[in-house]
């Protein structure tokens, strides 16, 4: 998500840092920039001039440490877990952002902002995968966010070519709410033997007008950060979120969609076989 998000944000004009302390998957991280800037040009979506100057715009860093101070954004970008969240959130905080975001898909923004000491500042930016083609993004209102927070946030999103909703804080907000229960169920209907993924995800993409299945949609998402938001969603509103022990199986067994090559589908070079 991170790599998605640098992406339209230096495409809308702004200097990005974009931060992964391992160094490995920064070069991946950037690599993979590379590959969409020039996706973008050979779709008609960007002139060389225009992706060469995002491209520019965009620095990785080892390190929160090196990102510069006051920065306009600072979005948190890391797994679905509290305590990993918050300890990144703290750290971003002493940079002096002038607007804190979380990209979290369900933990409660009221949890996050327990740390912080500006809390009016902070608000969850949620954004969807892939950052480059969907156009939604779910800004998520905590309990101590700021109304100019919020319609910063707002006008971020229109900067950032997005279209943005604005939800309560609650767990799973509006979107993995819905999306993750569609998405649990097709897991369901996998292991109860119903029918294929591929058939699973045809019934929802044919007959729902879905652009995409809520398995390979899993797949791609990733299916550890699946099963963390369901075991979050699962806390917040009992059992009809509980994961499927299909999904506890895959990802115990490293099956964890694009990522790793293995998911409900094969995917060989970030690409479904």
């Amino acid at each position: 998500m991170g790599v998605g998000i640098a992406y339209v944000a230096a495409a809308a004009g702004f200097d990005t840092e974009m931060v992964e302390v391992d160094s490995d998957r920064l070069a991946a991280a950037l690599t993979t920039l590379d590959s969409r800037f020039a996706d973008a040009v050979a779709r008609g979506r960007s002139t060389d001039a225009d992706a060469a100057a995002a491209r520019t715009r965009i620095r990785g860093l080892a390190s929160l440490d090196a990102v510069g101070e006051a920065p306009a954004v600072l979005v948190e970008a890391v797994p679905e877990r509290l305590e990993l969240k918050r300890e990144v959130l703290a750290a971003a905080e002493r940079k002096r952002p002038e607007l804190l975001g979380s990209n979290t898909s369900s933990i409660s923004i009221g949890e996050l902002a327990g740390g912080l000491d500006a809390p009016e500042r902070f608000i969850g930016l949620h954004f969807f995968n892939p950052v480059w083609a969907m156009p939604l993004l779910e800004v998520v209102v905590g309990p101590a966010t700021a109304a100019e927070t919020r319609a910063s946030a707002v006008a971020l999103a229109g900067t950032l070519g997005k279209d943005p909703i604005v939800v309560r804080d609650m767990p799973g907000f509006a979107t993995s709410r819905l999306g993750v229960a569609l998405g649990l169920e097709a897991i369901r209907m996998v292991d109860d033997g119903v029918a294929s993924p591929a058939d699973i995800d045809k019934a929802m993409m044919l007959g729902y007008r879905h652009p995409m299945g809520p398995l390979e949609l899993t797949d791609l998402v990733g299916l550890d950060v699946r099963l963390d938001i369901a075991r979050t969603l699962q806390a917040a509103y009992g059992v009809r979120f509980a994961p499927p022990l299909l999904l506890e199986r895959m990802v115990a067994d490293g099956r964890l969609g694009r990522k790793t090559g293995q998911g409900f589908y094969t995917w060989v070079d970030g690409k479904k076989a």
